[in-house]
């Protein structure tokens, strides 16, 4: 069974489900080990981990690269965080070929205008008409190989100050135009509008929610609320970035790393779980040995 029918099954399962984001193969793998659904190749955390804002400023090569890392690297589905699409109609039915052959299960585009500006950043955002973006939806769908890869269609709107009917509208409009799914983004504490959202929709289309600010809503409130799927999608290079910086303090104090080595993976670990080097079988010994030549 292909990837996009795997994450089909879980949107079609009762239960809600786990995404977590990542920027490379390594941190997608730990969180398929611990337990996680599917995994969302972040923009955010791509971008960051290029020490680059999260604005457009990365081409969709570099973010087809790390997604189709990823891809190889797990056997749960991955989305791709696809941001805008890359330009228009026509530049989005291209990411859509590449993305898929690339084994990625789905993707997600949001309505901002190109450049978008993360989500998280205080500021004005500007959105694309509601038929401008309907045209990107279908042009997504008419470029898809695989009648089970998923399109994600993220609403902007309560971030750029609209209230929910504007929301729920765009929303709705979307899934006429075909998303598979619709992503209702928010980047306040309060989950309020969130919850008034998922209160008030009734289109068959299920929702996807990014906790990031409401974090203190549990997934077990937000699969209660209607919510089918909860990407936590930041998280893992916040947290890979907080304990960087304690080994390296650590050590820089210390003179040593052996305050941190009982924290840290065993290298042993890194061969098994992620190299996958227990696979690999013992090379014949035909090596040439080499010797210290005997000084006279």
């Amino acid at each position: 069974m292909n990837r996009a029918s795997n994450l089909r099954q879980l949107f079609a399962s009762p239960r809600i489900i786990t995404c977590a984001g990542a920027h490379n193969a390594a941190g997608a793998r730990v969180a398929e080990i611990v337990g996680f659904d599917a995994i969302w190749s972040s923009s955010f955390e791509i971008s960051a981990s290029y020490c680059v804002p999260d604005s457009s400023i990365l081409s969709m090569s570099q973010y087809l690269h790390i997604a189709q890392s990823i891809a190889e690297s797990v056997s749960v589905p991955v989305v791709a965080d696809c941001d805008t699409g890359y330009g228009n109609s026509t530049d989005v039915a291209n990411t859509v070929v590449r993305f898929e052959a690339a084994g990625v299960a789905g993707i997600s585009i949001e309505d901002q205008t190109f450049p978008k500006t993360n989500s998280l950043i205080n500021g004005t955002r500007r959105l694309v008409s509601i038929p401008e973006f309907k045209d990107k939806v279908r042009a997504a769908k008419s470029a898809q190989v695989n009648p089970d890869f998923m399109v994600i269609a993220r609403v902007e709107a309560l971030i750029a100050g609209a209230d929910h009917q504007e929301a729920l509208l765009r929303a709705t409009e979307y899934s006429e135009a075909g998303a598979d799914a619709i992503l209702i983004h928010w980047n306040q504490a309060s989950v309020s509008p969130i919850e008034g959202f998922l209160r008030e929709w009734s289109y068959k289309v299920p929702v996807v929610v990014i906790p990031t600010t409401y974090f203190s809503v549990s997934r077990q409130q937000l699969e209660r609320l209607g919510a089918k799927m909860v990407i936590y999608a930041n998280q893992g290079i916040r947290s890979a970035l907080r304990a960087m910086e304690e080994t390296f303090t650590s050590i820089l104090a210390d003179g040593s790393t052996s305050a941190v080595e009982r924290s840290i993976w065993p290298i042993a670990r890194i061969f098994e779980e992620l190299q996958g080097v227990r696979d690999i079988a013992e090379p014949p010994n035909e090596g040439v040995v080499l010797t210290t030549p005997r000084r006279n």
